[in-house]
Protein backbone atom coordinates (compact mmCIF):
# COMPACT_ATOMS: atom_id res chain seq x y z
CA UNK A 1 0.00 0.00 0.00
CA UNK A 2 2.37 2.48 -0.94
CA UNK A 3 0.21 5.22 -2.25
CA UNK A 4 -1.17 5.11 1.87
CA UNK A 5 1.72 6.13 3.13
CA UNK A 6 2.08 9.53 0.82
CA UNK A 7 -1.52 10.15 1.89
CA UNK A 8 -0.78 8.90 6.01
CA UNK A 9 -1.24 11.81 7.90
CA UNK A 10 -4.80 12.90 6.14
CA UNK A 11 -5.78 8.97 6.44
CA UNK A 12 -4.72 9.36 10.07
CA UNK A 13 -6.71 11.89 11.06
CA UNK A 14 -9.91 10.52 9.31
CA UNK A 15 -9.28 7.11 11.37
CA UNK A 16 -8.88 9.26 14.57
CA UNK A 17 -11.97 11.22 13.80
CA UNK A 18 -13.84 7.75 13.38
CA UNK A 19 -12.52 6.75 16.58
CA UNK A 20 -13.67 9.80 18.44
CA UNK A 21 -17.28 8.84 17.03
CA UNK A 22 -17.01 5.01 18.01
CA UNK A 23 -15.90 6.55 21.48
CA UNK A 24 -19.41 9.06 21.25
CA UNK A 25 -21.59 5.83 20.11
CA UNK A 26 -19.96 3.78 23.13
CA UNK A 27 -20.68 6.62 25.89
CA UNK A 28 -24.07 7.11 24.12
CA UNK A 29 -25.17 3.88 25.01
CA UNK A 30 -23.40 3.85 28.71
CA UNK A 31 -25.14 7.14 29.37
CA UNK A 32 -28.76 5.57 27.82
CA UNK A 33 -28.85 8.38 25.34
CA UNK A 34 -32.06 8.00 22.97
CA UNK A 35 -32.23 5.50 20.55
CA UNK A 36 -32.64 7.91 17.90
CA UNK A 37 -29.66 9.87 18.70
CA UNK A 38 -27.14 6.50 19.16
CA UNK A 39 -28.10 5.54 15.49
CA UNK A 40 -27.79 9.23 13.96
CA UNK A 41 -23.92 8.87 15.27
CA UNK A 42 -23.62 5.38 13.98
CA UNK A 43 -24.36 6.69 11.07
CA UNK A 44 -22.36 9.19 11.13
CA UNK A 45 -19.95 6.81 11.90
CA UNK A 46 -20.82 4.11 8.93
CA UNK A 47 -20.48 7.26 6.78
CA UNK A 48 -17.05 8.15 7.41
CA UNK A 49 -15.82 4.71 7.33
CA UNK A 50 -17.20 4.64 4.18
CA UNK A 51 -15.40 7.81 2.71
CA UNK A 52 -12.76 6.43 4.39
CA UNK A 53 -12.92 2.97 2.00
CA UNK A 54 -13.25 4.88 -0.95
CA UNK A 55 -10.12 6.68 -0.55
CA UNK A 56 -8.34 4.02 -0.08
CA UNK A 57 -9.63 2.36 -3.36
CA UNK A 58 -9.52 5.20 -5.25
CA UNK A 59 -5.79 4.76 -4.28
CA UNK A 60 -5.35 1.61 -5.03
CA UNK A 61 -6.88 1.74 -8.45
CA UNK A 62 -5.23 4.91 -9.30
CA UNK A 63 -1.56 3.35 -8.23
CA UNK A 64 -1.48 -0.27 -8.23
CA UNK A 65 -4.55 -0.90 -11.32
CA UNK A 66 -3.74 1.63 -13.66
CA UNK A 67 -0.03 2.31 -12.42
CA UNK A 68 0.51 4.90 -14.86
CA UNK A 69 0.70 3.20 -17.84
CA UNK A 70 -2.90 3.67 -19.44
CA UNK A 71 -4.32 4.55 -22.09
CA UNK A 72 -7.31 7.55 -22.33
CA UNK A 73 -9.52 4.88 -22.42
CA UNK A 74 -8.15 3.10 -19.29
CA UNK A 75 -8.35 6.30 -17.50
CA UNK A 76 -12.16 7.22 -18.17
CA UNK A 77 -12.56 3.60 -17.08
CA UNK A 78 -11.20 3.97 -13.49
CA UNK A 79 -12.78 7.46 -13.17
CA UNK A 80 -16.08 5.58 -14.00
CA UNK A 81 -15.49 3.16 -11.42
CA UNK A 82 -13.95 5.53 -8.71
CA UNK A 83 -17.37 7.54 -8.90
CA UNK A 84 -19.55 4.68 -9.26
CA UNK A 85 -17.56 3.35 -5.84
CA UNK A 86 -18.10 6.59 -4.09
CA UNK A 87 -21.68 6.59 -4.83
CA UNK A 88 -22.29 3.65 -3.58
CA UNK A 89 -20.29 3.89 -0.59
CA UNK A 90 -22.11 7.54 0.37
Amino acid sequence: MAHTSKDKKKLLARIRRIRGQVEAIERAIEQEHECSSVLLTVAACRGAMNSLMAEILEGHIRHHVLDGQTSSEQDEAAEEVIELVRRYLK
